[in-house]
């Protein structure tokens, strides 16, 4: 029986906006104050740098990793509180997780790491909706991609795997990746319908087949 439902951070619950603009201009914007070069300039060495790890490395989530590598003088927190403005929550959400929270025990699994979890979620006040918060940054070193994170979540919840529902915008990371290791999973497209069952447009079309297929 379905007791837990994972929800994906970005581009899930909040929109991708602010992630972006702390990946492609904040973190520039301090390397070109203090190596005295142009913010073009330090955006395309930036760009080139993250290529260079890549998504599927776990680096490529760490804001620690890239102010250490680049001995930055700045402090995660100090950069995710200057552009905090610009984290915005999806509109279906709140209403989903009221109506979710009385029947399942929600969580949030995301590749951010738990100092951009716990910042977007407070922010935009849903962290009272999940028990708990998993990062695979974090918590395990590793990228979504890799089953291994969504098989901890089931260990440390003490739970089986089918017994938790997951959902998040990345076909390969938050669909493929948790039906491999034996979750329930959906994927959203919040652009485009689609008939297939395990495809969802919104998060209140989710709420509506988790209801049907696991009452």
């Amino acid at each position: 029986m379905v007791k837990i439902i994972s929800f994906d951070l970005d581009g899930t619950l909040v929109k991708q906006g602010f992630g972006d603009i702390v990946w492609l201009d904040g973190l520039p914007k301090v390397y070109a104050k203090e190596k005295n070069i142009s913010i073009h300039k330090a955006k395309i060495f930036f760009k080139e740098e993250y290529d260079k790890i890549g998504s599927d490395h776990r680096e490529w989530y760490d804001l620690i990793f890239w102010i250490n590598k680049y001995k930055l003088n700045i402090t995660p927190k100090t950069l995710l509180d200057y552009y905090e403005h610009h984290i915005e929550l999806y509109e279906d959400v709140k209403p989903v997780l009221h109506r979710l929270k009385k029947d399942f025990t929600l969580i949030i699994s995301s590749g951010a790491m738990q100092e951009f979890i716990q910042k977007e979620s407070n922010y935009v006040g849903i962290k009272q909706y999940f028990e708990y918060a998993f990062s695979s940054t974090s918590d395990t070193k590793t990228v979504k991609k890799d089953p291994f994170f969504y098989k901890m979540i089931a260990n440390r919840l003490n739970c089986r795997p089918e017994n938790i529902i997951h959902v998040g915008d990345n076909l390969e990371y938050d669909y493929h990746s948790a039906i491999n290791a034996g979750l329930n999973a959906f994927y959203l497209n919040r652009f485009e319908a689609s008939d297939e069952s395990h495809i969802v447009s919104s998060l209140k079309e989710f709420e509506k087949k988790v209801r049907k297929i696991f009452k």
